[in-house]
């Protein structure tokens, strides 16, 4: 049996990139959470920035997830 080892080359390149980038963007939305945290300690209301940022940070990690759960469980095609 011979491995193809470009595919698992591709594979892994393409695995380490998302996996970096939903980190990246997950981080973003704590960010964006920090940002709320330090407008109300500064005696302001929430940010609204802040909200947006993380909301939107959040929804895009868990869309990615949820499109990779699809992926690998057959029973959804």
């Amino acid at each position: 049996m011979s491995i193809d080892w470009t595919a698992l080359g591709q594979v892994t390149a393409v695995s380490v990139g998302v996996t970096v980038a939903v980190v990246v963007v997950f981080a973003l939305g704590v960010l964006g959470l920090a940002r709320c945290e330090g407008a109300r300690e500064d005696g302001g209301s929430t940010s609204t920035l802040g909200v947006a940022q993380a909301g939107l940070c959040f929804l895009a990690c868990a869309a990615v997830v949820a499109y990779g759960i699809y992926l690998i469980v057959p029973q959804f095609h």
